[in-house]
């Protein structure tokens, strides 16, 4: 086979390759899976073509700031135990640090700890001193709440196992966060619960308790005993209170020793959470369960009671949580346990729904349109170039199929101004073309030969295609980095499109010159 045979094989290979990833998505998910010729993943569809659910939620970091100053709290407490100097009391207060001290050693003892432990002094009164955090530090704590918070939100709603499939949560700018949720999948009010939730799990010997929380207080004249609050459990469809408990403060053991929480039913058949504490956690838990026996053990979830089941023997590492929940309820429950804690709150800041109905209307008209251009720009190419016009359509063609395919084989998301970059793609596709071909056509003015005047079209037009698109790629990568939503969408299409176009017009478009005319010496060119 010539050097033209393996070029031509290798660029019909390629074409085919990606024809084969773009008619797969034709094919239903459920027959992909069931096929082992055809790829499980493909194109996407965005949340403005299948409808769902767009939020932007804030995410409050000045409350990581106050965590981090009360763990510092904490931990100045036990310094101050390590070294034997004295601290009255500490406080987070506006968003700084009070630590109250009898002054003289023990002042210095505590400024000596804060710049150690990257606290700034904002000033004192008497043995009153007040620290702030450093602007790194600062800057520390707010990117490591962030990364937290999406963490937490990817494993509840993007998770492909427990989460909900093709679910985008992304950060934007410095305490924002894109979620979007795709199709029907879930309605808002499962979906709010899911972000309303923040998953702090305790588990509390209960004290006392009482039908109703005045019942409950009006045992203790005097004032609940030091230590001690009080939280109730409620109906979930009319929140009436069922049951007032008294609890400590400070949890037996927290959520954060759970190793694993699924969904699974009792012998009712009513639905239930069935967990499992990690080596520690289970050691913590058999010796709690084992000196109450008798007592109940009140589960606790973001200062809720689900349940408080009377211990009757000592549980290692599994236990149960009935709460009079859904199948649904105990599901999402179950994803908020593994999930870990939310650990900063987080608020909807913008909210949009997208009907599936209102999608499939998008995807139409922007099928039309994507059509209607296409067949406007090959009656032209051909009725103005003739045979070349004929090469610029198959080019065309070739280049849809290989922006499609990239875009199936990576999964990408195809969203409405996606289509809008696909149909820009097109015309930027035949602009190339009309570049070379002008090129041409002033070569055979000159009175060059067909092959000459090709050859020298092809390289004349080369520096001027690849300038208009490599500018035409950076703003596109621009657009990708600082854009959001919608904008990423059009600048990936875009992006691929550049990069397929000019493959498309300078190696597809020149490959089928070469079969005709080729070395053939023909009296003119059809152009």
């Amino acid at each position: 086979m010539s050097g033209l045979g393996w070029r031509l094989s290798g660029a019909l290979a390629c074409v085919g390759l990606f024809a084969f990833l773009t008619i797969a998505n034709f094919v239903p998910q459920e027959k992909r899976l069931e096929s082992p010729l055809l790829p499980d993943g493909g194109l996407r569809l965005g949340l403005d073509l299948q409808g769902g659910i767009h939020w932007v939620l804030g995410v409050d970091l000045e409350a990581a700031i106050d965590q981090e100053l009360g763990f510092m709290a904490e931990n100045l407490r036990e310094v101050a135990e390590e070294k034997a100097f004295t601290v009255s009391g500490t406080r987070v207060e506006d968003g700084a640090l009070v630590v109250e001290t009898d002054g003289g050693a023990d002042a210095e003892h505590v400024a000596s700890w804060a710049k150690d432990a990257g606290l700034r002094s904002v000033g004192s009164d008497g043995g009153v001193l007040r620290y702030e955090l450093t602007a790194a530090a600062t800057k520390a704590v707010k990117q490591r709440g962030m990364a937290q918070v999406l963490e937490v939100l990817r494993r509840r709603i993007a998770d492909p196992i427990q989460g909900i499939p093709d679910s985008v949560v992304t950060g934007q700018g410095e305490d924002r966060i894109l979620v979007q949720i795709p199709g029907g999948q879930i309605d808002r009010t499962r979906a709010r619960k899911l972000l309303e939730v923040t998953g702090h799990l305790e588990f509390k010997i209960v004290r006392d308790s009482a039908p109703s929380e005045e019942l409950l207080r009006a045992k203790y004249p005097d004032g609940l005993p030091a230590g001690t609050g009080i939280a109730t459990e409620r109906d979930k469809e009319t929140d009436r209170v069922l049951t007032a408990y008294l609890l400590p403060d400070q949890a037996d053991i927290t959520g954060e020793y759970l190793k694993d929480a699924r969904v699974g039913f009792d012998r009712q058949q009513r639905p239930i959470v069935d967990f499992q504490f990690n080596t520690e956690g289970g050691r913590i838990f058999s010796k709690l369960t084992s000196e109450n026996i008798g007592a109940q053990l009140a589960i606790v979830l973001d200062q809720r009671v689900y349940s408080a089941p009377s211990i009757r023997s000592r549980i290692a590492s599994r236990g149960q949580i009935e709460g009079r929940f859904t199948a649904q309820e105990a599901a999402d429950l179950a994803v908020v346990l593994r999930s870990g804690s939310l650990p900063i709150p987080v608020q909807i800041e913008e909210e949009r729904t997208v009907g599936p109905a209102l999608g499939a209307d998008s995807i139409a008209r922007g099928l039309r349109a994507s059509a209607l251009g296409l067949v406007v720009i090959l009656v032209f190419v051909v009725g103005y170039y003739r045979m070349s016009g004929g090469y610029a359509s198959l080019a065309l063609l070739a280049n849809l199929v290989l922006l499609m395919g990239v875009m199936s084989m990576f999964d990408a998301t195809l969203t409405l101004p996606g289509i809008a970059g696909i149909v820009l793609t097109v015309g930027m596709a035949v602009d190339a073309n009309v570049i070379i071909f002008e090129r041409i056509r002033e070569e055979l003015r000159a009175g060059k030969s067909p092959r000459a005047a090709i050859a020298t079209g092809f390289n004349k037009a080369f520096w001027t295609i690849m300038d208009a698109n490599i500018t035409t790629l950076i703003t596109a990568l621009v657009l990708f980095e600082y854009g959001t939503g919608p904008i990423k969408g059009f600048a990936v299409t875009l992006s691929i499109g550049v990069v397929t176009s000019v493959f498309a017009a300078l190696v597809f478009t020149r490959l089928m010159f070469e079969v005709y005319p080729g070395t053939r010496s023909v009296p003119s060119l059809s152009i």
